[in-house]
């Protein structure tokens, strides 16, 4: 792209604001030749979008440009001819450049420049993108913008919610922040391994890439002994030498779960101890009142749940529509825990709340969002036990449409907790003492709702991307006991069923009434990603129709094809690496796995953020009393939209990263052992290799495979010989030995024991044709392929 020379004019023509460098005037752009009212090039678009991030929308750029009628549908078809060469990528309602950070990103300030100044990092990043970008932060004065109000103030470690800006300066950051709010101020402590020293104390192995070694002394080892995980403070930073530190606590062996779980708490900043404050007001906290509720505490709910839940935050009841104008229908009826009853906008509960944005679920370890006395007690809807709870009554057709529904707030008293097992196995001819009396009153209605449900569902052809989740069952001290697949019951796809309808009721009876909310969205595949695996599937056989209309189904039937063959698996990774990742926001989209256009989390209020906001206002619109949402929290629904979508990736990023360590920690006393795995990525740096058995991935660099030289084809997902024309696809099922375990950084090294297989046809025809681009084939670990969830 050309460049010119700099000057303090900006696309739209207006005087330049006061928000592009965090208080002081924006950032100078270059001009950009722009008929205002004329369709503009692809270069200015891109242009205007990497100055412009705050302006990225299809509506924002056709009002700088002053585009109208025909030109604005030329605008969205180059926009949409750009994302498909993978120069835009979509991100909530804006677009930006591959690679670049959105408008508003959650940062941790990791250290400061040689001016001293502020850095940050995003919070999260994706390991296929490499390093993340540094991030000037630019401090305002006390007084705040333009002196108004208080401005927040920030320092290391801190964890922020910032809007960001290109970077004048080409030479340094490439992006400059403005802090919103400060989320967290994250204390100094640091985590490492303990060891020994001879004549006592010893020293703190840091437990990150970036850590610091530090030294204890003998009078602050707080009884840590060889090989504990500690939490250190530091205790004094001298000129010369290491920095000295004393041990705060004794997390446990480096080998047990508790002691895994907590370096990716630590990791990754995840709030793990309630503060005072928060204690005390949820000790403090009464039970409801009936105030603006109605009594259904007649009603048989029942909660189905795994059999280990210790919070139970929905319940259900079905049975036959009455009304003669619904013949062969039914009511379903779901209560959902009424957690705004007792998190009330700005209490120290909420802000808590907000700052963990949802629980974590490690093996054997929860970092709940609410403190144990709401999570397990006051909200959890227990047996026999009276219960504020918001419910949505729903009809259904007999052919599955949902034809009405009515939300209530009610006081209720669950008849039964049953867990997933327990209520199958009744359904399924074995009743026990419990489930024997309510098979015929309440299970078996429930069951005859879920198959009309399903008839709907089967019409609505949701994303059936089946793939088994895998569970590590642990011994009594914390390592690991065996890996399982826990079967898929028909009560886990009913209860799924009702709470995503529960959710469509929420987000319809939000809209309806003109209320803001925090949607779950779930954008399509991007263009780029459908082309990509567009030419993956014509390697197969498989055609996958061109065009920016895809449908679940689309992919639906992609699956069916693969049905049975040798590639089932191979395809169904490919299809979920195409997929976007599910996100909040204010602004709907709809959400393209469950093929669904209005969908708002409203069934996990105990332990998601997202659905304690939907909670409030639907009490708020509907009139149900107290606890409903505030002008404050519409006005910052897309802050808080931001925040919880990156805290939801934060804690999916340690659950993972707790997995991968605690397999690694069981497998370190095998290396040199063989063992069955399958190809589940394939990069130009070598094989990403998961096992079956363990759940477990590994990588095998390129450099191991062998003597010949190895070719990355993207398009076959294959590493074949260039004088062999043997090789490795995705999917391939293969024996490796593993050579190194690390189980702190949670990684497996594996060496390759089967011999490749011949390439089909077209992958050897991809090496003679006009041969190789031999600047592929690298020799150094890749990054592991990404993962999502809807």
């Amino acid at each position: 792209m050309s460049r010119t020379p700099r000057d303090r004019t900006n696309p739209a023509g207006k005087r330049p604001g006061k928000l592009g460098r965090a208080g002081k005037d924006a950032p100078a752009v270059e001009p950009l030749n722009i008929v205002h009212g004329a369709l503009p090039s692809r270069e200015v678009i891109l242009r205007f979008i990497a100055d412009h991030p705050q302006k990225a929308s299809k509506r924002e750029l056709a009002k700088a440009f002053g585009l109208k009628g025909d030109n604005r549908v030329d605008l969205k078809h180059l926009l949409q001819e750009l994302e498909q060469e993978g120069m835009l990528q979509k991100n909530r309602k804006s677009l930006i450049r591959p690679g670049a950070l959105p408008p508003v990103t959650v940062l941790d300030i990791t250290t400061r420049d040689k001016d001293g100044d502020l850095i940050g990092r995003p919070a999260e990043w994706p390991e296929d993108q490499g390093v993340a970008p540094a991030v000037a932060i630019r401090q305002q004065s006390p007084a705040g913008r333009q002196g108004k109000g208080k401005a927040p103030v920030a320092g290391l470690g801190d964890r922020i919610l910032a809007k960001i800006f290109p970077a004048v300066d080409r030479g340094g950051p490439a992006y400059t922040a403005r802090i919103i709010k400060v989320i967290d101020k994250r204390r100094g402590a640091s985590m490492g391994v303990f060891r020994t020293a001879p004549g006592g104390g010893g020293r703190l192995l840091p437990i990150e890439r970036r850590g610091e070694e530090m030294v204890i002394d003998p009078d602050f080892t707080g009884g840590a002994t060889d090989g504990d995980l500690v939490e250190v403070e530091i205790a004094r930073l001298g000129r010369l030498g290491l920095p000295r530190a004393k041990v705060l606590s004794v997390v446990g062996s480096v080998g047990s779960e508790k002691a895994i779980s907590m370096i990716a708490i630590h990791a990754h900043g995840i709030p793990h101890v309630f503060p005072p404050a928060v204690v005390d007001e949820a000790n403090a906290a009464k039970p409801a009142t009936m105030s603006h509720r109605e009594d259904w505490r007649d009603v048989p709910l029942i909660t189905i749940d795994p059999a280990d839940a210790k919070d139970h935050d929905d319940a259900v009841y079905a049975e036959l529509d009455p009304s003669p104008d619904n013949p062969g229908g039914v009511v379903v009826t779901v209560a959902i825990a009424d957690v705004s009853w007792y998190v009330r906008s700005k209490s120290a509960l909420d802000r808590e709340a907000l700052k963990r944005g949802n629980s974590v679920y490690f093996p054997d370890r929860v970092v709940p969002m609410l403190p144990e006395r709401i999570s397990n007690d006051l909200c959890s809807l227990k047996e026999g036990v009276d219960r504020p709870a918001l419910a949505v009554r729903m009809s259904f057709s007999g052919e599955g449409r949902k034809i009405g529904h009515t939300f209530y707030r009610i006081m209720m008293k669950s008849a039964a907790k049953l867990s997933y097992q327990q209520a199958q196995a009744a359904i399924d001819g074995k009743p026990d003492d419990q489930t024997g009396p309510m098979l015929e009153p309440i299970l078996k209605p429930l069951w005859h709702a879920y198959e009309v449900m399903k008839r709907g569902r089967d019409r609505r052809q949701p994303l059936e991307l089946d793939m088994p989740e895998r569970r590590i069952l642990l011994k009594p001290d914390g390592t690991v006991d065996r890996v399982v697949v826990p079967p898929r019951l028909d009560a886990h796809k009913l209860i799924e069923e009702m709470m995503i309808q529960a959710n469509v009721c929420a987000a319809e009876t939000l809209e309806k009434a003109r209320q803001p909310l925090i949607y779950r969205i779930h954008d399509g595949p991007t263009l780029a990603k459908q082309e990509i695996l567009r030419e993956f599937l014509a390697t197969l056989g498989i055609s996958l129709a061109k065009g920016g209309n895809m449908r679940a189904n689309n992919f639906n039937g992609i699956l069916a094809k693969a049905d049975g063959t040798p590639h089932q698996t191979m395809v169904s990774e490919m299809v979920l690496r195409s997929q976007s990742q599910a996100i909040y926001g204010p602004e709907n989209i709809g959400h393209f796995g469950l093929n669904l256009m209005k969908y708002a989390h409203f069934t996990s209020p105990i332990r998601r953020y997202a659905d304690l906001i939907v909670h409030r206002a639907l009490v708020g619109s509907l009139g149900f009393g107290e606890g409903g949402i505030t002008p404050e929290e519409e006005a910052a629904l897309d802050d808080i939209a931001a925040e919880i979508s990156t805290f939801e990736r934060r804690a999916m990023a340690a659950e993972r990263e707790t997995v991968d360590r605690l397999i690694a920690h069981h497998l370190s006393g095998r290396v040199g052992e063989e063992f069955a795995g399958r190809v589940s990525g394939v990069t130009k740096s070598g094989l990403f290799v998961v096992l079956p058995d363990y759940g477990a991935d590994g990588f095998v660099p390129i450099s191991t495979l062998g003597t010949d030289y190895f070719i990355y084809d993207e398009a076959h997902q294959a590493l074949s010989g260039e004088r062999t024309e043997l090789g490795y696809r995705l999917g391939d099922s293969i024996t490796v030995k593993l050579a190194e375990a690390i189980p702190l950084a949670g990684a497996l090294r594996f060496e390759m024991v089967s011999e490749g297989r011949e390439m089909p046809t077209a992958v050897r025809s991809f090496h003679k044709a006009g041969r190789r681009d031999r600047g592929q084939v690298r020799k150094k670990p890749g990054t592991r392929p990404p993962r999502g969830r809807h």
